[in-house]
């Protein structure tokens, strides 16, 4: 009888320490599984509005909706041995916009919603996102406080007053213990001369100094409240399939890497933006980011052989409307022929192409693929 009760009395609090992230549960029920590939996700942190139509004052925030200007934008990618990938792309980082035209890639949002940030990313970066989370502001202060507040080294002396945002930060330098009201305010300063690039430093510093306190084993019952948090200040877009694939990768531990879109500081106008360095930052994706069982990297060269006029660039189009980043068009030997694809992850390739078949034998000089158009090749 006593072993019953002993065993009732523990269950009955793992069902208490476990209730927060009930909800979250509920809502994707997915179930952990080690993913084949990389698993990519688009996290972005919407600012607040605020009602100024309100009789009072400071103005209150209105009820969130997500659709406002995103302050925090990370492309975070989990590969299947548990490393996460965490890509900074700074708010005011100057691109054309798919659907929208030239601006920062902050207002994406507001101009078209998930999707048009999320498009946005795919063309900076060139990598493929599998879902998305936008959270509210007022989750990092509600995470942090559920996971029992985090530890880290403010770098210099913070100090803002801003009353119709609600905002107050006075940090001093040095390592602390921060409350989620004081670590929102260490993430929101932007009064130095780093401006967003300072931002996020933060945040990285931020993020690594939480994962490290997530990990502890004395705060395993904290992950539950952690996890609640976030789902009750989250807009998501992720699937089963996907939440079930990140907690795979995750089960055995996370290792951080933390690297920023790399650019510098420039103007539009009277406007301070991030003017991209897109070289380098191909280069940090390909490093970081890469899938390698993603052909889109590659280098594609293609060979019109027998095929009608035009069809090499029309296919290189084709490719580069999908995603892929280095297609080139060569010369070869005219000749009867049939479309070959040879090289590395030819098969994968040949899915895009649309028709011909895949090819042993050497390829173009420097070329990961090649494709060499034949007579089977549509006209257009």
């Amino acid at each position: 009888m006593r072993a019953r009760i002993v065993v009732g009395v523990l269950l009955a609090g793992l069902i208490a320490v476990a209730a927060p992230a009930a909800p979250f549960l509920a809502h994707y029920g997915a179930w952990p599984h080690r993913p084949d590939r990389p698993v990519t996700v688009l996290l972005a942190g919407v600012a607040p509005k605020y009602d100024d139509s309100a009789p009072v004052w400071p103005w209150p925030a209105k009820p969130e909706d997500y659709s406002g200007n995103t302050d925090t934008i990370l492309l975070a990618q989990v590969r299947p041995d548990g490393k996460m990938n965490l890509l900074s792309i700074p708010r005011d980082s100057w691109m054309n916009i798919p659907g929208w035209g030239e601006g920062k890639i902050n207002g994406a949002n507001p101009h078209g919603g998930p999707d048009m940030l999320i498009a946005a990313v795919q063309k900076l970066t060139g990598v493929p996102v599998d879902g998305y989370a936008f959270v509210s502001l007022y989750a990092l202060r509600a995470l942090t406080d559920a996971a029992g507040g985090v530890t880290l080294d403010v770098p210099a002396r913070m100090k803002y007053d801003d009353n119709a945002g609600h905002l107050h930060i006075d940090l001093h330098p040095g390592v602390q213990h921060l409350s989620g009201v004081q670590a929102e305010g260490f993430l929101r300063f932007r009064h130095d001369n780093m401006g967003d690039i300072g931002r996020v430093q933060r945040q990285q510093l931020f993020l690594k100094a939480l994962a490290a306190q997530a990990k502890r084993p004395w705060n395993w019952w904290r992950v539950p409240l952690m996890v609640s948090a976030i789902d009750r200040n989250t807009k998501s877009g992720l699937n089963k399939a996907t939440v079930g694939a990140l907690l795979g990768a995750a089960s055995g531990g996370l290792t951080l890497q933390t690297s920023t879109v790399p650019g510098s500081f420039g103007y539009r106008g009277a406007a301070s933006v991030w003017d991209v360095d897109q070289a380098a930052l191909d280069a940090l994706v390909a490093k970081s980011f890469r899938d390698p069982t993603d052909p889109r990297f590659l280098n594609v060269a293609v060979v019109n052989v027998d095929a009608p006029d035009g069809s090499a660039r029309r296919l290189k189009a084709h490719l580069e409307d999908l995603g892929y980043r280095n297609v080139s068009i060569a010369n070869g030997a005219r000749g009867p022929a049939k479309t070959t694809i040879s090289g590395t992850l030819a098969g994968r390739v040949q899915q895009d192409v649309g028709h011909g078949a895949v090819a042993a034998g050497a390829g173009v000089p420097g070329a990961d693929v090649t494709v060499r158009l034949g007579s089977d090749t549509p006209a257009n």
